[in-house]
């Protein structure tokens, strides 16, 4: 393989990236492009970011080795990079932090942010409130719903919540009015994307901050493995945007005998229609300021996505995806609704951790890819999430009854007790 450069100076990987914006946002870009090549190499700016990340986040986040699951899938041996303890019980807050002291080192007091399952609408108000300024997040009304533990959370946090009624009331249309937002606010706003999409430097500049997965598991997996410079067989990691698997991969890209596998939301099937599978169903085009993988119809319109997992119910996907996808140095691969909830309430019962439904959707693949390998080789996967955000949609889908308080649902109160529940 060649040596791994990207993007070029113009923010493209091979064909993909880019700078599709309209002209009231070229200022706001190109601003941030020279903030971000200052900064980037600033000794000052990188003693605080990774100040934060011990003190205020947490890190590293330990490599689990999920030995029970292992031995019952009978194959290789499977690990686990538990972001999903990190502060806000996700990979998001490594980007928020650095986008947060870009913004801060800019003058701009007010944040915006968009957000699909609410982890990353947490991490930005979260370090929002940590550096004191204003936070508004916007968000599909549909996830709101989906997601509602993350909405308040956010509310406590001191963010304004913008729940969005158009198209699909999902995380494109909600990244859509980040983005009118921030044509109207240039001045004293400062938009943190959540994922490797976006117009450059976004897609670059998200997936250096979330590097750190990575650049700590090759420190750490040689010492579970038993052998010096010893990597996995094959790092696992699931892919919406794709900020989790680019945080975890990039690292990995000069080691060729490490797979790299994204896996994608393939819905009720990756022929059903009902997916958000954009690698491995999508074409070209061009989406929210860059050139990558969209899911759109024969006249170039976007088309719905459909997913258990709001984080990944996104139409797009980030271009470096796109680009390893192209080099064949990443494969992507679908994993349905189901496979993700069994999965999901496989590692409750086996390992005793609850994961996030996007993360579900790697450790479904992994479970899959386990049994046919050796026992002496190994798969990493990066559990980006964990899942309490997700357990109201989990109890809905099985059918079950999930505790709320008596307005929500319209049960009967006496006494203080609930006597009735009215689904």
């Amino acid at each position: 393989m060649k040596p791994y450069a990207y993007p070029d100076a113009a923010g493209h990987f091979g064909k993909y990236g880019g700078n599709f914006v309209s002209e009231t946002l070229s200022f706001a870009i190109e601003e941030l492009k020279e903030a971000y090549a200052h900064y980037q190499n600033d000794p000052e700016f990188i003693r605080e970011f990774n100040y934060e990340l011990a003190h205020f986040v947490g890190r590293p986040s330990p490599v689990y080795h999920a030995a029970r699951m292992s031995r019952e899938m009978g194959g290789a041996q499977i690990y686990l990079k538990r972001e999903d303890l990190n502060h806000t019980g996700a990979h998001k807050i490594n980007n928020t932090i650095g986008q947060a002291l870009l913004a801060k080192r800019m003058g701009k007091p007010r944040v915006i942010a968009e957000t699909g399952a609410g982890q990353h609408g947490v991490a930005t108000a979260t370090i929002c409130a940590r550096y004191g300024l204003e936070c508004v997040v916007y968000m599909g009304s549909v996830d709101v719903k989906r997601q509602s533990p993350n909405v308040y959370r956010m509310k406590l946090l001191g963010a304004t919540v913008v729940p969005v009624e158009s198209g699909s009331k999902t995380l494109k249309d909600a990244l859509n009015e980040a983005m009118r937002d921030w044509v109207a606010n240039v001045d004293n706003t400062f938009y943190i994307i959540g994922t490797v999409a976006g117009p450059h430097p976004y897609p670059m500049m998200v997936r250096d901050f979330q590097s750190i997965i990575g650049k700590e598991c090759i420190e750490q997996m040689p010492k579970h493995l038993g052998k010096a410079e010893k990597q996995p067989d094959a790092v696992i990691a699931c892919v919406g945007g794709g900020s989790n698997a680019m945080g975890i991969f990039h690292p990995y890209i000069p080691f060729e005998n490490t797979r790299l596998i994204g896996v994608e939301a393939a819905g009720e099937g990756l022929d059903s229609g009902k997916h958000s599978a954009s690698i491995q169903r999508g074409q070209p085009g061009v989406l929210h300021g860059n050139r990558t993988y969209v899911l759109q119809d024969d006249n170039g319109q976007i088309i719905e996505t459909h997913s258990v997992s709001a984080g990944l119910d996104y139409p797009g996907v980030g271009p470096e995806h796109a680009w390893l996808a192209d080099l064949k140095r990443a494969e992507y691969v679908g994993i349905t609704d189901k496979e993700a909830l069994d999965a999901f309430h496989y590692l409750c019962r086996a390992e005793g951790i609850i994961a996030a439904l996007e993360s579900s959707h790697a450790v479904a693949h992994a479970m899959k890819m386990a049994k046919t390998m050796r026992t002496d080789q190994s798969i990493l996967v990066n559990l980006s999430g964990r899942g309490d955000k997700d357990i109201g949609t989990v109890a809905d889908v099985s059918g079950a009854d999930f505790y709320c308080r008596p307005s929500c649902r319209g049960e009967s109160v006496k006494g203080g007790q609930v006597v009735e529940f009215k689904r």
